[in-house]
């Protein structure tokens, strides 16, 4: 029981790295949206945070994704004196979101998705091979 056991953990290791690749994705695909006025917020950077579940049943500890945080970190400011969100001085707030450390997040996330992966595969030849023994 322990060969399922490990497929419902890595199970539920894949699908929260799942989620941060989407929280990730989010966060570069809003990379440049500012807001529409000087006194409107661009896009905040969101952080995928995980948490643990004890499932019964299994009677083992499963990851999964928690709330989402916003980075509060302050907006930094470019100059454009004719963007509609500029302010007096001609600059404008851009989101507090960082493309390489988003690349180095989604990197990361994707190693994490594999690893669980891999754990999957492993597991699967195993049950098969016991399946071949047990008929042989």
């Amino acid at each position: 029981m322990d060969l399922v056991k490990s497929l419902f953990i890595s199970a539920s290791g894949l699908k929260a790295q799942n989620g941060r690749i989407r929280v990730i994705a989010e966060n570069l695909a809003n990379a440049d949206s500012t807001g529409r006025t000087p006194d409107e917020d661009p896009y905040r950077r969101k952080i995928p945070t995980f948490k643990n579940r004890f499932d019964r049943d299994l009677q083992a500890e499963l990851v999964e994704l928690g709330k989402l945080a916003e980075d509060r970190s302050e907006f930094p400011t470019r100059y454009e004196p004719g963007h509609p969100a500029a302010d007096a001085n001609g600059n404008v707030r851009v989101p507090n979101v960082n493309s390489l450390v988003e690349t180095v997040d989604m990197r990361e996330a994707q190693r994490s998705y594999e690893a669980n992966l891999n754990v999957i595969e492993s597991t699967r030849r195993m049950l098969q091979r016991t399946i071949d023994i047990l008929r042989g």
